[in-house]
This record gives structure tokens, sequence and C-alpha cells, in this order.
């Protein structure tokens, strides 16, 4: 009972963080909204190869773009751990009388919370640049394929900021790798037209299969299958969990 009430508490210190923080917010969609006005609407008429006929590239970009949003937010939330040893609020719940594990639970849950609310933030910021909204069932799936993503990626985050010190430091970790997981990701141009080397590297990035399950959500087309894809983004959600419950457990906090 009292695991779950901490979970819930760390998830309701996110979400009033999350609605405090307006700026966070416009920043945080500000990059993704120049990537769909400009390529959306730049490459809108060239024809890519690669493309499933009957989609244009804005239908194409913008479930790419709303996988970048979640993956930008979902690895930085991460720093919050970092501000939490900073100003000692991390050792206060660390006395609590609760596992680690709780803890590492309750800030994924609410990190993946206010990731998803910025892609679905995204997606509707989308429609007066020419993307249809498909029906209820498919905004399910997408929902459901956001989530997956969310988790990976703040696991991930906190495996990083629970074996460091240094804000800045992480910043710039952070970007060193959250920038190739997308560009790889197909999020941007079919992974296809990728050379073989490439193609294979992007073949090991979670996130392209959570770009392709959103394209299937979205718009019934997927480049692997959804089953594949569901499958392997939780196999790598368990992973990712367990291995930042390991890495918490052993933060000098």
């Amino acid at each position: 009972m009292i695991e779950g009430v901490a979970i819930y508490v760390l998830w309701l210190r996110e979400m009033k963080r999350f609605v405090r923080a307006k700026s966070r917010v416009v920043g945080t969609i500000g990059m993704p909204i120049f990537f769909l006005a400009f390529l959306g609407l730049g490459f809108n008429r060239v024809s890519f190869p690669g493309l499933p006929e009957g989609v244009s590239y804005i239908q194409f970009l913008v479930p790419g773009i709303m996988g970048m949003t979640i993956l930008f937010s979902s690895t930085f939330a991460g720093i919050s751990v970092l501000w939490d040893r900073e100003f000692g609020f991390l050792k206060e719940i660390m006395v609590a009388p609760v596992s680690r594990v709780s803890i590492v639970l309750g800030r994924i849950a609410g990190g993946a919370t206010t990731s998803m609310i910025q892609g679905i933030m995204i997606l509707f910021i989308s429609l007066p640049l020419g993307f249809h909204l498909p029906g209820g069932s498919e905004i399910f799936f997408a929902l459901i394929f956001m989530g997956l993503i969310s988790v990976i990626f703040i696991s991930m985050g906190l495996i990083f900021a629970s074996n460091m010190h240094d804000i800045h430091g992480f910043n710039l970790v952070m970007n060193f790798i959250v920038f190739p997981l997308f560009l790889l990701s197909g999020a941007l141009f079919p992974v296809e037209n990728f050379p073989v080397p490439v193609r294979i590297l992007a073949y090991l990035d979670p996130l392209t299969y959570g770009v392709d399950g959103l394209r299937w959500g979205l718009l019934g087309i997927s480049s692997h299958g959804p089953w594949i894809d569901v499958g392997v983004l939780l196999a790598s959600s368990i992973l990712m969990i367990a291995l930042g419950a390991f890495f918490f457990e052993r933060c000098e906090c």
C-alpha cells in the first residue's frame, strides 16, 4: 500500500512541476514545431523514395516528430534527479520507508505522463499543417506506443543521472546520445533509404520501432509490423526499468 502511495506522490509532484513550469512546456515543443513547419511544409510536395503510396511527407513526418518530442522530454527528465540531489530533496525521499524501485517507478510514471501530454500537443498542433487525425481506436494504439517510448528513455535518463553529479555534463552527454537516436529512428526519412551499415544501427535503436508503431497507429502503415514494434519496445522497457532501478539503488545520493 505504502509503495503505491509513494509512486502516486512522486507522479503528482512531477505533474505539478509540469503545470507550473510553462516555459519548460514552450521550450520543449518549440523545436518540434519548427521541424513540422519548415520540413513538413517545405518538403511536402517533394517525392521521397520509400514513402508509402498516398502518404504525403507531412503525414509521414508527424509521427516522427511526436517520437522526437517524447524522446527529448523523456531523456532530460533524468535531470530532475540531479536537481533533487543538489537541493537535498533526494536524501529526504531516500530515507522514506519505501523501496528505491518505487521511487524509480514514481519518477517514470510522472515523466511518462508529461512526455505523452507533450506528444499529444504536437499531434494537435500538426492538424492545421495538413495532418489528418485518425479514429478512436488508432489513437488508443498510438498512446500505447507513446507510453512505451517514454518509459524506455526516461529509464535511460535515470541511468545516466544516477551515475553523474554534474548537471551541465548531463546535458552534454544526453545531447550526444539523443540526436543520433533521433536521426537513426527514421523520424525524418524512411529507414530503407539509409546505407546498409547505418540501417543496421537504426534497427538497434528502440526509437525506430516506436516511430514505426506510431505510424501504424496514426497512418496504418508499418515497416516492421505492429507486433514486432510492440515486442521490441516491451523488451526494451523491461530491460531499461531493471537497469534504471539497479543503478538508482547503487547511486550515492
